[in-house]
């Protein structure tokens, strides 16, 4: 994909439903008992990854034009696949998925893409197996693929190194199958939905601080799930709208739940013109924004806001270069195990536009105010870079050209088109 320089953007856009709240309403419908009807599900690949690997332990999923239907058997009702589950890119899916398969009665191995067989599984592989699950790297490296062996599960207290919602939702989802209560503490609150959906089909699951509780063998019962606009994927459009003069963009129907809204906390830190109405706080809250173009300055993000945008991070740093002034980010180690290194590619792919930033060991520096310019960009097959250098390129002189672009299908199939559809001029 090619971009250059835009005028000006105008216009009113609904962004695809939340890729979290998508994948737990497969999860958590499949393990009720009764039919759960979902819509404005996101039918992008990693929720389609975790839609494939239920249908394959047994559970009748109903893909129609308009809304899921997932034909759920209680907690035990799931069945060994007969093959491999394949999860594809989707981290969610094989973290959250490796909590439920432990407390089966089958073994299961998990296997994902070149990223997904990179990427760091220790950390749910040792609180698992404090649970009692039989679970292992099959190649010994703390890496997918996983084979899981369903063992008698002990309810735990869980001290996690990381604000990490899939840590968390694993340890709380095999929980469910243990033989007492379950807990996880974290080091600062990762996003909720997992907790929210849970009490929502009916478990007990207690909130306090960054602790959440689970009670073990509820009986989940099948609900009606609304999803809302992914606020990650409202990001681009709310920096879009930021960067590029005489813009202006309405977002509809953005899911604000606070502990995902770090990315308005810090663009209003910068100065950003966004206004919050039309406000609905009942189940998961909603809000419409309306971005305009706005002068940003610098600021520093760091410590309890990081997992409440650690998605948006690379998007916030090419906004940071659009900034007077200097960007601190810290405390986002957790960049660098993502679908790429974040750091490491935002600094190359920054630096190559003609950004002033510093890589650091857990974030990056940037000196904004200095004018960028178009570069190949080599996205790492990572939607969330691809997607960032896009709405970057809008704002730089010269053509911008992305490799591997068509990655953003991973979260959001129509990015490209509705992007074009708000360029005028």
């Amino acid at each position: 994909m090619k971009f250059k320089r835009a005028h000006r953007l105008r216009g009113t856009i609904t962004v695809p439903g939340d890729k979290s709240i998508s994948h737990r309403s497969i999860m958590f419908g499949a393990l009720a008992k009764g039919t759960t009807r979902v819509t404005n599900f996101l039918q992008g690949a990693d929720c389609l990854s975790t839609i494939a690997c239920f249908e394959r332990m047994g559970i009748e999923i109903d893909n129609r034009a308009d809304e899921i239907l997932i034909y759920g058997k209680g907690l035990h009702g799931l069945r060994a696949s007969k093959g491999v589950l394949d999860v594809g890119n989707s981290g969610t899916t094989i973290r959250l998925i490796s909590g439920i398969l432990s407390g089966q009665s089958f073994t299961t191995q998990l296997t994902g893409d070149a990223s997904i067989q990179s990427r760091p599984m220790r950390r749910i592989i040792e609180p698992l197996s404090q649970m009692g699950a039989q679970i292992e790297s099959v190649q010994g490296n703390g890496c997918a693929p996983l084979r899981i062996q369903g063992a008698p599960l002990h309810g735990i207290h869980y001290v996690s190194p990381v604000a990490s919602a899939q840590v968390k939702s694993c340890i709380l989802l095999a929980g469910l199958y243990a033989d007492s209560p379950t807990s996880v503490t974290e080091p600062y609150l990762s996003r909720n939905h997992s907790e929210i959906m849970l009490r929502h089909f009916g478990a007990s699951v207690l909130s306090e601080g960054t602790t959440a509780t689970v009670q073990p063998e509820p009986e989940l019962q099948a609900q009606e799930i609304q999803v809302p606009g992914d606020i990650s994927s409202a990001a681009y459009f709310i920096a879009s709208a930021l960067i590029v003069p005489d813009s202006e963009i309405l977002i509809k129907n953005v899911g604000m739940n606070p502990t995902r809204d770090g990315i308005l906390k810090v663009c209003m830190a910068m100065g950003a013109d966004i206004t919050i109405f039309n406000e609905d706080g009942s189940g998961e809250p909603t809000a419409d924004l309306m971005v305009r173009h706005s002068g940003l300055r610098g600021t520093t993000i760091g410590g309890a806001v990081i997992p409440t945008l650690i998605d948006e991070l690379p998007v916030v740093a090419a906004l940071a270069c659009f900034a007077e002034g200097t960007t601190l980010i810290k405390d986002a180690q957790e960049l660098k195990v993502k679908e790429s290194n974040r750091i490491d590619v935002m600094v190359k792919n920054l630096t190559a536009m003609g950004a002033q930033v510093t890589e650091t060991e857990d974030g990056m520096i940037i000196e904004g105010g200095h004018p960028l310019h178009g570069a190949v960009i080599d996205s790492r097959m990572d939607h969330r870079i691809a997607m960032t250098f896009a709405v970057t390129a809008l704002a730089s002189d010269g053509e911008t050209q992305i490799i591997d672009a068509d990655c953003v299908k991973i979260s959001y199939p129509d990015f490209y088109q509705d992007l074009y559809a708000l360029i005028e001029g």
